[in-house]
């Protein structure tokens, strides 16, 4: 099958070398290059370099909004355009121009969920599940049919980087299934329960101890690693990474021992986290040498 892959980052690649794998992919539609580093010197995105490794052709419009962009697209006779976190709205010649349309790998159970953020709203939302949708895309914002979906359970303890990769891995999966068995019907989505994940605002990432524990958990594990829950600590800023709801009580932001600290509820032992200008330490190599206070602010 000739397929053109639109994506960017690297949630998307494994689903791009899945597809190289076993189809022709004709083009591969990637965000430009952005400044990145010391030398804010300008970086091919992971599904670029992923599809220059493969000896695919990279194609990096700003917009595909310009009529020529359009017949560009149309020019290379796909079968089916795969969509994974590309980062631009296609217009509706772009939608119309493949033989069997554009499927979108969605990582969450549309219709929950839809927009930028699903997997971290659905740990900080404390979901028991969540999972990976395949479905055709149409002009609104993750509203289309649905073609099949794979569902997960999310751990206690996960990040948004465990299940981003693990979703990765599913979605890479499930779309060459689906390729193999297009045409195939598409559902409706349901009507009730649809719910927005709108982007992640750094201004979310402070931790309030006064918060339940449940909720600073969630909180912590579902801004991991980026942009990363944080507090202050003696007037430094470190971000948590990892932690799990345990038992304890204290005033809120108290130290109960070792990186234990009570909530308005509860408490959370921190099992990870960064120091300003270091790299992430598990918690037992972060406080060698390094005393708490009794309390944080």
């Amino acid at each position: 099958m000739r397929v053109i892959f639109m994506g960017t980052p690297e949630f998307s690649v494994p689903a791009l070398r899945a597809i190289a794998a076993r189809h022709e992919v004709v083009a591969v539609y990637s965000q430009p290059p952005r400044a990145a580093g010391r030398g804010q010197k300008p970086r091919p995105s992971a599904v670029h370099a992923a599809a220059e490794e493969l000896g695919i052709e990279v194609r990096t419009p700003l917009r595909l909004r310009d009529p020529a962009e359009q017949a560009a697209f149309a020019t290379l006779g796909a079968d089916v355009a795969v969509v994974v976190a590309y980062g631009l709205i296609l217009p509706q010649p772009v939608l119309d121009a493949p033989r069997l349309g554009c499927l979108n790998i969605h990582a969450s159970l549309l219709p929950r969920w839809r927009g930028a953020a699903p997997i971290h709203r659905a740990v900080m939302a404390g979901d028991a599940e969540t999972g990976v949708t395949i479905m055709r895309m149409e002009a609104g914002l993750d509203t289309g049919p649905v073609l099949v979906e794979a569902r997960t359970p999310i751990g206690a303890e996960e990040t948004t980087a465990d299940l981003h990769d693990r979703l990765s891995v599913m979605g890479a999966g499930l779309i060459v299934d689906v390729l193999d068995r297009l045409p195939l019907p598409a559902v409706p989505q349901a009507e009730v329960g649809v719910t927005y994940a709108a982007k992640i605002d750094k201004a979310e990432a402070r931790v309030d101890w006064s918060q339940p524990a449940i909720e600073v958990d969630r909180l912590i594990r579902g801004l991991s690693p980026f942009p990363g829950a944080w507090c202050e600590i003696a007037g430094e800023r470190v971000k948590l990474l990892r932690s799990r709801v345990v038992a304890g009580q204290g005033a809120p932001g108290q130290v109960l021992g070792g990186f234990t600290v009570a909530c308005g509820d509860g408490a959370v032992e921190v099992l990870e986290a960064q120091r300003s200008g270091k790299k992430p330490m598990a918690t037992e190599e972060l406080l060698r040498g390094w005393g708490l206070p009794a309390r944080f602010g």
